[in-house]
């Protein structure tokens, strides 16, 4: 215990360390500051930082139990976010830059109209209170009850146990993003990364060799003797079957890494368009080597223990861990699954106190408010969302088809809708804040119904493309109806030089995902 504890301690104050170093000088009481980290970030940090606030302990266990349980069709979700990384580098975040961008919905107002961007904060902030952060925490919780046992060492129920983790990591997750703002959490999320990427291979290498004394021949052994586990297309009625590749799954991954506040305000506090560019780039580059930690455990899990876990497939990561891990080393790991929470959950409270203060405090409340004061809110409004998100995680436990699916679900809610008016606004000029408006609300009623209310036998990924389609229906068909005179495509402030090898490398990283598929298929 005592190991464990000197490794855990090492590890966790390493990062502080690192942080504080790091901060030691900077001016974290203005805005730019605060909220976009000095737009000082290089490229290598932006991508560490995108990697850790997209990879936590909903991979780790979620999207384990789902390969455990399904096979490796599953790392699509992952493989696949390549191809969105290069088309946000190329299209996305040029366009955000040159227009000077502080949040997401702040172009939506420039676009269409100010209500328009109010309604598109509210739903986030919303669906950072119900889905994200409540399953990071629980999953985090999860994962070390699951794999140090703490109940059973403090002499409480697991239930309690699980309380007291999650009211743990939220209260430390919360101190990061509160008192450091973005550029804490991007420097943590460096170092926690390096964690993530050194424990998750020791894993899945420990693991291996449970299999074969040689690693390799471990790896022949999983697919010689499961090679069904081992099909990247899967199916019709798998889990997720190739087809949603054409219908919803891409207009997800387009959403997430590039509209989604939580992770693309990294590439908002870039030094320059270069660095942003280089950092999804680089983040794209390792969305590829991602599966080895977070898909290959749970195959090789499969080999070693059948179905004996498909009831409760969440639980195959921790008993695996428990199983492979030495002693000497639970310290360390119990840091890193430390680590990887804290990334993601001190990123979505640091992009939903700058969304709260940029897109509805100011513009309502305190049109005057001096920087100072705006920083304070924001530490106030991380510190409320914390609160909200500890007391709601353990309500997601019990998901019968995992939590990695069940937030996959959720978030359809609220990403979907705003998707759709994003893309209405950057390529169709005909769409206008009245046709927005009513897709935006349109989107949200159909997708509860036919995911939640209704029994509609389609896989809720294509529900997405659905969704999409009808939505920009909706929009036009309102546009035509009831013209703006406002139509606003582009409000750029700079012509700020691209990367020059953007292209080319974004389209290498599309082949190499393309031959991933041709290869496993």
């Amino acid at each position: 215990m005592i190991q464990t504890i000197l490794g855990f301690l090492a590890f966790t104050l390493a990062v502080i360390l690192f942080v504080w170093f790091k901060l030691r000088r900077e001016n974290l009481s203005s805005e730019k500051g605060y909220f976009l980290a000095g737009k000082s970030l290089t490229g290598p940090i932006i991508a560490g930082s995108m990697l850790l606030t997209n990879i936590s302990t909903e991979h780790l266990i979620g999207m384990n139990g789902n390969a455990y349980k399904n096979g490796i069709l599953v790392m699509a979700w992952e493989v696949t976010s390549a191809v969105a990384l290069v088309i946000a580098a190329i299209y996305f975040i040029p366009k955000y830059i040159r227009m000077g961008l502080t949040t997401i919905p702040e172009y939506l107002e420039n676009r269409f109209d100010k209500l328009t961007r109010t309604l598109v904060a509210v739903f986030l902030m919303i669906s950072f209170v119900i889905t994200i952060l409540p399953i990071v925490l629980y999953t985090g919780a999860l994962n070390i009850e699951g794999i140090f046992d703490l109940s059973s060492s403090l002499g409480i129920s697991r239930t309690e146990g699980l309380w007291y983790s999650v009211l743990v990591i939220g209260g430390i997750g919360s101190m990061y993003a509160i008192f450091g703002g973005l550029k804490a959490v991007a420097f943590s999320d460096t170092l926690n990364g390096i964690g993530l990427f050194l424990g998750g291979l020791l894993i899945t290498y420990l693991a291996l060799k449970e299999v074969d004394a040689n690693v390799i021949e471990g790896l022949k052994t999983v697919y010689t003797s499961n090679p069904e586990k081992f099909n990247m297309i899967g199916s019709r009625d798998s889990v997720l079957p190739f087809s949603t590749l054409f219908t919803g799954l891409m207009i997800n991954q387009l959403y997430f890494w590039g509209m989604n506040q939580s992770i693309i305000q990294r590439a908002f506090g870039a030094k320059n368009l270069v660095e942003a560019q280089k950092g999804l780039i680089y983040t794209g580059v390792l969305k590829l080597f991602i599966p080895i930690i977070i898909v290959l455990p749970g195959l090789v899990a499969f080999h070693l223990y059948g179905d004996q876990f498909f009831d409760n497939p969440d639980m195959i990561f921790p008993v695996l861990v428990k199983r492979v891990l030495p002693a000497g080393l639970t310290g360390f790991f119990a840091a890193v699954i430390l680590g990887a929470v804290l990334s993601t959950f001190n990123s979505v409270l640091n992009s939903a106190s700058t969304i709260f203060c940029m897109d509805l405090y100011k513009p309502f409340f305190a049109k005057g408010a001096d920087q100072k004061k705006m920083v304070r809110v924001g530490k106030w409004v991380a510190l409320i969302l914390a609160v909200f998100a500890m007391v709601s995680a353990p309500l997601v436990a019990g998901a019968p088809d995992g939590l990695y699916q069940l937030l996959q679900k959720l978030n359809g809610i609220f990403f979907i809708p705003i998707a759709s008016i994003m893309f209405a606004g950057l390529f169709v000029k005909r769409i206008n804040a009245n046709g927005a408006k009513a897709g935006l609300l349109f989107g949200l009623l159909f997708y509860v119904l036919a995911s939640f209310v209704f029994e509609v036998d389609i896989h809720f990924v294509h529900i997405w493309g659905i969704e999409l389609v009808l939505n920009f229906i909706v929009m036009l068909v309102v546009s035509a109806i009831w013209p703006t005179e406002k139509v606003v495509v582009d409000i750029v402030k700079d012509k700020t030089p691209e990367w020059t090898g953007v292209k080319f490398y974004g389209a290498i990283l599309i082949a190499l995902t393309v031959l991933i598929y041709i290869l496993l298929s």
